[in-house]
């Protein structure tokens, strides 16, 4: 690409009024005359904020960014966005993740980038960030912030998010005090960088890389490592490389064969349920059709080789250190379509050909997994006929096959409220079924799937029931929970005709979620069923239950799926629709 074909070159290029103060007004932040000269601008995206201390420290890494734009002969420019912090946002991030990718995209599409540098780490801050940049499809690629420094108590290693809630239910059962729980909290989380188990954060950013929108070990780092920040900087010089040859955009990279490798990835690693949503999100930004038996049919044939929590032993420094990501996606080449494209340049096959692993009790060989099936399955029956998740590898294996009476709580208000009553009538066989926790029942899907367990089971020793909803669990949860039931309680699915004592099957084996009840009296019940009402009648709230699709559709909303890639305008004109 000729320096004249550079998008920027239509705002800072012209010798008109336009061109003029463009350049005028930029140099007021102290720039020569010389970032003009015709060198690529690059965003650095960045979704920094004191709020999210998963992304905390991105600061420091956007700087690096610029190192190595500079140092390529590119000019950066940092912008901020929108930061989507789990452990804060009410009632959910998930609520917010399309609003995200709407700033993310219409930033991009905006404002005179050539190529831009994505900067996440929480959650959903990556799947957003990634739509955003399909959307618009300007050059591309992605820095995640990297896991924290796994956290330490008596000698005992604590993985965020996984030992919190283990450590919570042991609190409630009486086994651990008060004081013991205050030492807990000052060392679970001892520095910046997002949950440093395999939770959605870590697995979205192993799917950016799989997915060839991140540089190979960019998953993995720990953020307060130097190579995390060295890293960047290699990110910031091959954006400037990217920018030049105009590509390859993310329409060039996230191809049907990208997404199969993204998934058999996320089964190998016992990645978090919240990946399969948003990937069919990507995927419907990309205009890759990604229904859900896919995944099944790929997790059937994919082994589970990484042993971390919540499905394992280990945290993220254990696999970073054993080899991180590439030495996985090395093991699964044989089922990988290795001639994916990278934003390097290269193939999938090309970049982890060297990989090598260091420690097979965290990354097991192809040929002696930990399970010869991935780690998430998907069930269809009568109570989800388009769908639902649940992480097997995380579950108990006594429970995998189940027959019990459900025990059902309207919303999460209600559970909160019922769950620890003496007189409620649950037992370890019960099936928990709670509704209305959705993409447009609670708003906004979020992380409640894994409901508690009655106090009373819990000091008898129970650890693990069936709990069904319509909802997610975080990436860090574990038990035989199953998820995003479609379509949901709030638009009339199935799930909101289960009332209590109603017999549900669970055979995981077979891949099906039965009620069993009578089709004549569902009949009756439908009938007799009302909608809710809704949540919000105005503001963004309003667009949100106005536009978003189901779980199994990515809840993205209807009017963001594909892409919009921008273009050059002649005239010098700025980029429009």
């Amino acid at each position: 690409m000729t320096t004249e074909e550079l998008r920027s070159r239509n705002w800072f290029g012209p010798k008109t009024l336009d061109g003029f103060m463009h350049r005028a007004y930029l140099r007021a932040e102290g720039f020569s005359d010389l970032v003009f000269d015709g060198r690529p601008v690059i965003g650095i995206a960045n979704s920094w904020s004191e709020l999210t201390n998963c992304n905390a420290h991105l600061r420091q890494v956007a700087e690096a960014v610029k190192r190595g734009v500079w140092s390529a002969g590119g000019f950066p420019l940092e912008f901020p966005t929108i930061s989507l912090g789990e452990i804060l946002m009410k009632p959910t991030t998930m609520l917010f993740r399309n609003l995200m990718a709407m700033d993310v995209e219409e930033c991009i599409r905006a404002y005179p980038l050539d190529a831009v540098v994505l900067l996440s780490g929480c959650d959903k801050t990556t799947p957003a960030m990634l739509m955003g940049a399909i959307s618009a499809d300007v050059p591309a690629l992605m820095v995640t912030g990297g896991p924290m420094l796994r956290g330490n108590w008596r000698a005992e290693e604590l993985g965020s998010g996984t030992d919190a809630r283990r450590l919570w239910a042991e609190r409630r059962a009486g086994r651990l005090s008060e004081e013991d729980l205050c030492e807990v909290e000052a060392c679970l989380s001892r520095s910046t960088g997002h949950c440093m188990v395999m939770g959605t954060a870590s697995t979205m950013a192993a799917l950016a890389e799989t997915l060839g929108m991140a540089l190979p070990e960019n998953a993995a780092i720990p953020a307060p490592d130097s190579r995390r920040l060295a890293l960047a900087e290699l990110a910031g010089r091959r954006a400037v490389e990217m920018a030049r040859a105009g590509g390859p955009r993310p329409s060039e990279i996230l191809t049907a064969e990208a997404f199969d490798n993204a998934i058999r990835a996320d089964m190998a690693i016992g990645g978090s349920t919240n990946a399969i949503v948003h990937l069919v999100a990507i995927a419907g930004r990309a205009g890759v059709p990604l229904p859900l038996r896919r995944f099944d049919e790929l997790s059937r044939t994919t082994p589970l080789l990484v042993n971390l929590k919540p499905s394992g032993k280990y945290l993220m420094e254990d696999f970073f250190y054993a080899g991180g990501l590439p030495a996985v996606l090395k093991e699964l080449l044989p089922l990988l379509h290795g001639d994916a494209r990278s934003v390097n340049g290269r193939t999938l096959a090309d970049n982890v050909r060297d990989a090598r692993c260091w420690n097979e009790d965290v990354i097991r060989p192809l040929g002696v997994p930990l399970a010869s099936e991935g780690g998430t399955v998907i069930l269809f029956g009568n109570l989800c006929p388009d769908g639902a998740v649940l992480k097997q590898s995380a579950a108990s294996p006594h429970l995998l096959t189940h027959r019990g009476r459900a025990v059902v709580f309207e919303n999460q208000a209600d559970i909160a409220r019922r769950i620890d009553d003496p007189s409620l009538p649950i037992d370890e066989t019960s099936v928990l079924v709670l509704k209305h926790v959705g993409p447009k029942g609670a708003p906004g899907m979020p992380e409640w799937g894994a409901a508690p367990i009655p106090t009373r089971l819990l000091q008898r020793g129970v650890k693990d029931m069936v709990r069904i909803s319509d909802a997610r669990m975080s990436g860090t949860s574990y038990g035989t929970v199953i998820l995003h039931v479609a379509p949901e309680s709030a638009v009339g699915g199935p799930l909101a005709l289960v009332r209590d004592g109603d017999p549900i099957e669970l055979d995981v084996p077979g891949r099906r979620l039965t009620l069993r009840v009578e089709e004549a009296e569902l009949g009756r019940r439908r009938l007799a069923w009302t909608p809710p009402p809704p949540h919000f009648t105005s503001g963004y709230g309003r667009i949100f239950l106005d536009h978003v699709l189901q779980a199994n559709e990515g809840c993205d909303f209807d009017v963001l799926r594909g892409r919009r890639p921008v273009r050059r305008e002649e005239g010098g004109g700025p980029d429009r629709l």
